[in-house]
């Protein structure tokens, strides 16, 4: 059956190919980012300023005069966000004015509307733990969030479950893990494998940590699981989303080199170091919880996700 559904945060790396999948399924989706934009089905709003989100129910400010019929939502995916730990130092006002206050914003309509909605958490909410990284865990073990970022998602993770006891808010909360892909534009602060990629291709020096794990996520697969939610919406549930690769950072960046034809890590190239502060060492994740309610799989390795990756890069950046 096809839904009205917002995507907050639908022009981003994510964002675009959750809202691509859902319409390939039939749905009517709506977008709103911080930017202008000329999708019809779009509208510009800051999530952290009440009054921008509230006209989105309202009619206010949606390209072409569009909104969906009574201008209600049956579903929103809460996306918009500021991204990544080391943003979230150096940008710490918009990242808890975006992160925290904006989640605070899509509650407050969500109590008033009754949409169902699926919050964007991450992996980083687990923080120092060293075991394997299980929904339960955070119930279960005083977890120390280790950046601002982290705080934020987990900030936000508490007023989700406080907006459900006291309101009877219907949500579903997602943890990803290392999403990647063609569509992630370069800039300091995006994630590793885009980093790596665009300074590999572009001959910049870059750091390798060493003693990182990490298990990636190519981004048509996490479109797909996060797209299945609206058919299988378990009120109240959290779920891990990751890929079946676990590689160190090391591993990546050598696929890098060697898809690239770089020779021994090019050691003018990359430096390595022992380990990044204030970041976890190894990402061991379950997610069987998402494989059996969401049918989540991997689809394209690692190998393959980075070879995408940079064919993706070298046309967007003119690079032969």
């Amino acid at each position: 059956m096809s839904k009205n559904i917002l995507v907050t945060g639908g022009l981003g790396a994510v964002g675009s190919y959750l809202t691509k999948e859902l319409r390939n399924r039939g749905h009517n989706v709506f977008v709103c980012d911080l930017r202008h934009h000329h999708d019809p089905y779009y509208a510009r709003c800051d999530v952290g300023q009440f009054h921008q989100v509230e006209r989105l129910w309202t009619g206010g400010g949606w390209q072409n005069g569009y909104c969906p019929e009574g201008k209600k939502f049956d579903v929103v995916y809460h996306l918009a966000a500021e991204f990544g730990r080391w943003n979230g130092e150096d940008y710490y006002e918009n990242l808890w004015q975006t992160n925290a206050v904006g989640t605070k914003n899509i509650l407050r309509m969500q109590e008033k509307e009754g949409f169902q909605a699926i919050y964007f958490s991450s992996s980083e909410v687990y923080g120092d733990y060293e075991g394997v990284m299980k929904e339960d865990v955070m119930d279960k073990i005083e977890i120390k969030q280790m950046n601002d970022y982290a705080l934020s998602k987990w900030v936000n993770e508490m007023q989700v479950l406080n907006s459900a006891t006291q309101f009877g808010t219907e949500s579903v909360r997602v943890r990803l893990f290392n999403t990647y892909g063609p569509g992630e534009y370069y800039s300091l602060y995006r994630s590793v494998i885009c980093l790596f990629c665009y300074r590999a291709l572009h001959n910049i020096p870059y750091t390798v940590y060493q003693g990182h794990k990490r298990t990636s996520t190519y981004i048509t697969d996490m479109a797909r699981t996060l797209a299945n939610i609206t058919d299988n919406f378990k009120q109240g549930e959290v779920y891990n989303i990751a890929g079946e690769d676990y590689h160190s950072i090391e591993d990546a960046s050598d696929i890098i080199l060697r898809q690239l034809g770089k020779k021994d890590r090019e050691a003018e190239l990359v430096t390595f170091k022992e380990s990044e502060p204030m970041t976890t060492k190894q990402k061991l994740v379950d997610f069987t919880k998402a494989k059996e309610d969401l049918d989540h799989k991997t689809t394209v390795s690692l190998e393959e996700g980075i070879a995408n990756t940079l064919a993706w890069m070298k046309e967007v950046y003119g690079i032969s």
